[in-house]
């Protein structure tokens, strides 16, 4: 199989801990040297991983050992950390949103495409079961054609449980982008690339109130919306809607539901790699149906070994063209307007069904 593919990781905060669960068990990989602005953070980390060391991101960026970098950072600094590794000619795979900005990420797509470097990027919960099944049904013509789909995502806000919970509200941030990706991706999956939207957004306040950690009892400052829906006018011709908010409380409303002409889909959250796909087929009743696609018991993570395996599910365009989604979205709901994509996508391959012993370790 050769060796492990060495991967730097370059921001260690809540989500770090998921993806060293799947990557310290991955054959594929091997995590070379971590960093982080908090250098006693990083010696923390590297002392627990067999073979790592500790670095400045600096030193971890420019490091010839290192093929691919993990940025893990916060999105405000997507761009930054991905340029400087195309620069030193590294292959990257981040964190979702891909930027902050539709513009850092087209200067990080073009960067990679200037210097013949690669360019990944989560969610990879879309490679899991879930959604994965859903689309095997849909591409398999079990509802026949699909028509439209709804995608939802109702909360109070990250800052009843996040200790730092700042970046959720400035650029970058937001229900949509840091939720977002999970359902666009996902609709885009199931349904095709986008070629317009058309978006309405609101704030229901100004400030927040850390409730856990050191800072508890912190207010913070609001600086984007905290509620969105909108429509995606898929190029397939369905239509999707998609309703993101950090303004309420809870819901019932299933995360994805996926109708078509001859049956409908409800689909399992995407922010999870698993869960029941159930279909009501025309004339019949909801029944469950059993996993026929994707990377099973999966974890964050999962997505990386996709891209340095070459297979490119959670590629750079994709995480692009989802973006753009979401930037336009917010522009239709600050202008009024319909917008129109620049981007598109090709949906990758869909995921065979494949054991997690494939990628772990015995």
């Amino acid at each position: 199989m050769g060796s492990p593919h060495p991967v730097g990781i370059i921001g260690l905060g809540v989500i770090s801990k998921q993806y060293l669960e799947t990557l310290l068990g991955a054959d594929a990989v091997r995590i070379a040297a971590v960093a982080d602005l908090d250098p006693a953070r990083a010696v923390a980390a590297a002392e627990a991983i067999p073979g790592c060391r500790a670095l400045s991101p600096a030193d971890l960026l420019a490091d010839p050992d290192i093929r691919t970098v993990l940025n893990l950072t916060v999105p405000g600094a997507h761009a930054e950390v991905a340029l400087a590794a195309i620069a030193h000619g590294k292959d990257v795979y981040g964190e979702k949103p891909l930027a902050a900005t539709l513009d850092d990420a087209r200067r990080m797509t073009d960067a990679a495409a200037a210097a013949g470097t690669r360019l990944g990027g989560a969610p990879d919960t879309v490679l899991g079961t879930g959604v994965q099944t859903a689309r095997a049904a849909i591409d398999g013509g079990m509802i026949g054609r699909p028509v439209s789909a709804a995608a939802t995502w109702i909360s109070a806000g990250h800052e009843s449980w996040h200790p730092q919970p700042d970046f959720y509200y400035l650029e970058g941030g937001g229900p949509l982008l840091d939720m977002g990706p999970y359902y666009v991706t996902s609709l885009v999956q199931l349904l095709g690339a986008v070629t317009s939207v058309s978006g309405a957004a609101s704030r229901s306040r100004e400030t927040r109130v850390i409730a856990s950690g050191p800072r508890a009892g912190e207010s913070i400052a609001v600086e984007v919306d905290t509620h969105l829906t909108g429509i995606l006018h898929h190029d397939s011709g369905a239509l999707s809607t998609v309703t993101m908010s950090f303004d309420g409380i809870a819901s019932t409303t299933a995360p994805i539901e996926v109708h078509g002409v001859d049956g409908s889909l409800i689909v399992p959250d995407p922010n999870h790699f698993a869960g029941d796909v159930r279909m009501h087929p025309r004339g019949g009743q909801w029944q469950t149906l059993e996993p026929s696609a994707g990377y099973v018991d999966a974890g964050r993570g999962v997505g990386l070994i996709d891209f340095v395996a070459g297979d490119g599910r959670a590629g750079g365009d994709m995480a692009l063209h989802v973006l753009e989604i979401m930037t336009l979205l917010q522009a239709s709901a600050a202008s009024g307007t319909r917008e129109t994509l620049t981007t598109t996508v090709q949906r990758p391959d869909l995921v065979p069904l494949t054991a997690a012993s494939t990628w772990r370790n015995p």
